[in-house]
């Protein structure tokens, strides 16, 4: 059996890094398997379920690189199919008419909560029929679902997990106006698109249950869950707000890279031995579920930052330039690099990339080669040009007129200087790299003057002499 997997989320918001993770995890036993990787937008809540929702879903997992097989399902276009389901099941005596109206099901919770038993459709309708109704009242459809015994679910990450049939009620399968409910449109997708394993949060667990009496009374084949316990905040509580960065594309912004975060989501309630630095080829040779674990798992930004230097060191010269512009064409405004500044950027990316831990990181130490011109120093820079750092800085670029414009002996070219003047050699290249960037910190000094060229450079420093 071909293994068929799928991602469905509801387009009501961002896609959540837990959904994301439930994405990851379904794509990778997918390719693991040879299998499918399915995509299915559950858009039946039409108050909430919005085009620019859906549109971050389809941009975070681009952005993820978790393509999938074959078109994109949306739940709402097969409402008919849904209902011919319904419809079916009545036909059959497996689902019933229940003509309770709103008033007499709050009036049976309230009685419920008064006696302290649970919150429960009474199944009232269950042996009833039209003509127990008033003539063209409205009416519910409900499955007549199994009411002793036990409903298992045998879940390859929480193990079996038992239901007593008893504290399930009669589900609606279709509302008054016809429409049908999120667990009967579930049901129906996945056997419809050939689903056989379902990968998702523990959350749902609840809903499995309920499923599988849906399942059963259609007959149709059990699938293979595994229900994921959820990502919690780094203080151990349920991931909220207050934790940080809940969107994929969060992420992005914050200069983490797909390769990065599909790692860290990887071992985010995935494990392989003392594995930390695990690239998508290799996860994908090595993923099961059986090592899916059944504790929650902690964010821990350290972690992600130390993950994330560790992909910038290795990612190639050209496309960390590539992933710096696409930043910066994000940006409100947007900005543009030059053709010169593209190439200084990638010339200077070995000694850029060893400092930083994000692309926003990366971004800001490079902002001097992005464009020509004097720098206005910062403050801390500004302290250091002072009047004697001004005045040595006009005498070292005297000695720089017969000089190869190499970092190597640009730094010869320093260090002579500096014992001469009596001088430590950061005398000489604190205040060089001040002028020449507008920082205190900066890439090597040597090796950003070789970058920038000598024409530019002595432009910058040029002007923060006397």
């Amino acid at each position: 059996m071909t293994p068929v997997l799928r991602f469905a989320p509801s387009p009501t918001g961002m896609l959540h890094i837990g959904g994301a993770r439930t994405a990851l995890f379904n794509w990778l036993y997918a390719r693991h398997t040879g299998g499918k990787f399915l995509l299915r937008i559950e858009d039946t809540d039409r108050e909430r379920s919005t085009p620019e929702a859906v549109a971050a879903i389809l941009n975070g997992m681009k952005w993820l690189e978790l393509d999938h097989d074959g078109e994109i399902t949306y739940q709402f276009e097969r409402a008919p199919r849904h209902r011919e389901v319904a419809e079916l099941l009545l036909s059959q005596g497996r689902a019933y008419r229940c003509y309770a109206t709103p008033a007499e099901l709050d009036e049976m919770r309230a009685a419920q909560r008064a006696a302290g038993k649970p919150i429960r459709y009474d199944g009232r309708w269950r042996d009833k029929g039209p003509k127990d109704a008033p003539e063209g009242a409205p009416f519910v459809i409900r499955l007549k679902a199994q009411d002793s015994g036990e409903t298992i679910i045998r879940d390859i990450v929480q193990g079996d997990v038992r239901f007593a049939n008893e504290q399930l009620d009669d589900m609606i399968l279709l509302r008054s106006d016809g429409t049908p409910t999120y667990m009967l449109a579930v049901v129906v997708d996945d056997y419809d698109m050939g689903v056989t394993h379902i990968i998702r949060g523990d959350d749902h667990l609840n809903n499995a249950a309920r499923q599988m009496q849906l399942i059963k009374a259609l007959g149709w084949p059990e699938p293979v869950y595994g229900h994921v316990p959820l990502i919690h905040g780094p203080d151990g509580a349920k991931l909220s707000k207050r934790h940080g960065a809940l969107a994929v594309e969060a992420y992005r912004d914050m200069g983490y890279l797909p390769e990065t975060m599909r790692n860290y989501l990887l071992r985010l309630g995935w494990s392989h031995g003392n594995d930390e630095i695990i690239p998508t080829k290799q996860a994908v040779e090595w993923f099961n579920l059986e090592s899916i674990g059944k504790s929650p798992a902690r964010l821990d930004f350290k972690k992600l930052d130390n993950l994330n230097a560790h992909y910038l060191r290795e990612m190639a010269d050209t496309a960390l330039a590539d992933e710096i512009a696409a930043m910066l064409a994000r940006e409100t405004p947007p900005r543009t690099l030059s053709a010169l500044a593209r190439e200084r950027l990638v010339k200077a990316m070995p000694q850029l990339k060893e400092r930083a831990k994000t692309l926003v990181e990366l971004t800001s130490a490079a902002e001097f080669l992005f464009t020509d011109g004097v720098r206005t120093p910062d403050e801390a820079a500004a302290k250091l040009l002072n009047d004697d750092a001004k005045k040595n800085l006009g005498e070292f670029l005297t000695t720089l007129t017969d000089s190869a414009w190499t970092a190597h002996a640009l730094e010869d070219k320093a260090r002579a200087f500096a014992e001469a003047k009596g001088l430590k050699l950061g005398q000489v290249a604190q205040p060089l790299r001040a002028a020449l960037t507008g920082k205190t910190t900066s890439p090597p000094i040597f090796a950003m003057l070789e970058v920038l060229g000598r024409n530019e450079s002595l432009t910058r420093l040029s002007a923060h002499t006397i």
